[in-house]
């Protein structure tokens, strides 16, 4: 897989450290930055992810900064763009299982690089169930998506 990954100034140590291990489980990589610990904004990095996810470019995105919870407001703005912020194994797997998820938000300052190499093979590796009830529930979301985009065209 094409995987885009992006930090801000708090996460890109750890996006450093997870990008080889990223590559030796045989994925191809696109780092759109930041690779500094000047202060940047998290919108910068996440819209080139979710955008790159979004067209077809990536068929993943990893986002870090220092919660996580900045990037995946970001990334879910973009339609097409099912971002989980994941700190635990557990969530990595039922993320991509029930939700389809195609964009991981991490944060640096709440998890280590061992913790974070596991989430990411575990959200890389596990397929999405295609379980009845979950394509429903995905499609309700892709739906409310629409819907909301549209009315925000109309205003």
């Amino acid at each position: 897989m094409k995987i885009a990954i992006g930090a801000d100034h708090a996460g890109y140590r750890l996006k450093n450290e997870v990008v080889p291990f990223i590559k030796s489980l045989g994925h191809d990589i696109e780092d759109v930055g930041c690779d500094c610990e000047q202060s940047v904004d998290y919108p910068d990095y996440a819209l080139p992810v979710a955008e790159l996810v979004a067209q077809g470019k990536a068929d993943r995105g990893i986002l870090i900064c220092g919660t996580g919870i900045g990037m995946s407001i970001a990334a879910n703005k973009v339609r097409g763009i099912r971002c989980a912020l994941v700190h635990d194994m557990f969530s990595a797997k039922a993320t991509r299982e029930h939700n389809d998820t195609n964009v991981l938000a991490m944060g640096e300052r709440v998890i280590g690089p061992g913790v974070a190499q596991e989430i990411i093979r575990i959200w890389l590796e596990t397929p999405f169930s295609n379980g009845e009830r979950h394509v429903g529930r995905v499609g309700k979301v892709m739906k409310l998506e629409a819907q909301y985009a549209d009315a925000a065209k109309s205003e």
